[in-house]
């Protein structure tokens, strides 16, 4: 499965130019398979984390479906003020071949009548059994319209595989269009790995709703159909389902099991035996932490995980210990050989960071009113100290990092 590389963000909210890992054609240092980002409030942390969602929804129901999502009130107020380019976004991640990673590359920008449209796109990688060199397109469109290579071709290698093509709707990706045509694999591979993203936006209130019932496969980003994902997991994965049981029984003292369960009137419910207690609870008498532990039990415990996960201050409602815990359990799921998520989150507590190490860490910050991201681990002393066991959490409460941001996180 694909594992993101580096991205490339211009003229998003405040990410006016953001690179994050590596962002020159092989070369640089990847993003690691767990990435934190830290700092104060308004420092770019939230819309890092959009601009994935946003590049998830242009792929799902086109350009100006994202631009016009409530929570982003259209092009205008997406693109950084003062900005007059377009918003772009190149993203470079390594498949099969890690000397020859695909870059993709598409920008946004708004027509006379002011309606958000694809102005360019591009899906570029090395001719196979070539190490050095620049990267061919095999997606070249502008306006919608250009050039594409089928097969395993590349612009370069052989024109007659190349044809001419026009997009219908150029508020929509060639991604989305071409991803849907098996001449066109890479293409479709690079789709299918966009598609798979879950950007979290968890809502414990959500999670208490008691929907229909019915077996879903996949969580939804708001977590309110919690219940029924479970109810699949029981069915169909009852091996994953126990070791959802086992993180959330180990996390939450008291709590010896949990069970779905089918009302009179076909409502589903998730019924909580805990110590002490005759009768079960349900969920909309649990915990917002309760709840929150439980979800990402869903997301690593899953029999085919997603690509790319992204989760917005998990730490929210957890006891102090379960944070280390967390962040702990996140680490070691992504450090397994075979593991396949790549997890992004953001975070305001130190002693999540507590567990991370300097090279997993970015700290972001405003400069001018624009958002810019160091790895701690480029900042001088922050490895010596945390090489003598100094962990990153004091680190930053205890100023080490003020050399990015004058803001001290939560108190300890």
């Amino acid at each position: 499965m694909a594992t993101l590389l580096g991205v490339r963000i211009r003229n998003f909210k405040a990410l006016e130019n953001l690179e994050l890992g590596q962002v020159q054609y092989a070369s640089g240092a990847p993003l690691p398979k767990f990435a934190c980002f830290i700092g104060p409030n308004g420092a770019g942390k939230s819309s890092l984390l959009d601009a994935f969602g946003f590049i998830a929804d242009s792929l799902a129901e086109g350009v100006e479906a994202a631009c016009d999502k409530p929570h982003r009130g259209g092009f205008d107020r997406l693109r950084t003020q003062g900005a007059t380019g377009p918003i772009s976004f190149e993203l470079f991640f390594q498949d099969d071949d890690e000397l020859r990673p695909i870059v993709y590359k598409f920008d946004v920008d708004i027509d006379d009548a002011g309606v958000p449209y694809v102005a360019s796109e591009s899906l570029r990688q090395r001719r196979r059994g070539e190490t050095v060199g620049k990267p061919y397109h095999f997606l070249k469109l502008q306006h919608g319209q250009g050039k594409v290579w089928a097969g395993e071709y590349l612009e370069g290698t052989d024109n007659a595989q190349s044809a001419k093509t026009k997009l219908a709707d150029i508020t929509r990706l060639g991604l989305s269009t071409l991803g849907n045509l098996e001449e066109h694999p890479r293409i479709v591979k690079v789709r299918s790995y966009v598609e798979q993203w879950y950007l979290s936006y968890f809502v414990p209130e959500a999670a208490r709703d008691q929907p229909p019932a019915g077996a879903q496969r996949w969580l939804d980003r708001r977590g309110a159909n919690i219940a029924n994902v479970l109810q699949y997991y029981q069915r169909t994965h009852p091996k994953h389902f126990s070791g959802i049981v086992k993180r959330l029984t180990t996390a939450i003292p008291g709590i010896k099991e949990i069970k779905t369960e089918v009302s009179k009137d076909k409502r589903l419910l998730l019924k909580f035996d805990e110590d002490g207690y005759r009768d079960p609870f349900y969920q909309q008498s649990m915990s917002d932490g309760t709840l929150k532990i439980l979800a990402y039990g869903v997301l690593l415990e899953d029999p085919d995980p997603r690509p790319l996960v992204g989760i917005e201050e998990p730490e929210n409602g957890l006891y102090i210990e379960l944070i280390e815990r967390l962040a702990a359990n996140f680490v070691s799921h992504t450090a397994r050989q075979d593991a396949p998520t790549q997890i992004l989150v953001t975070t305001h507590s130190t002693y999540f960071v507590d567990a991370l190490q300097p090279d997993q860490v970015w700290i972001m910050h405003k400069d001018q009113g624009r958002s810019k991201a160091i790895r701690v681990a480029d900042i001088p002393k922050v490895k010596e100290l945390a090489a003598e066991g100094i962990p990153l959490g004091a680190q930053w409460y205890s100023r080490h990092f003020d050399a990015t941001s004058s803001s001290r996180p939560k108190a300890r």
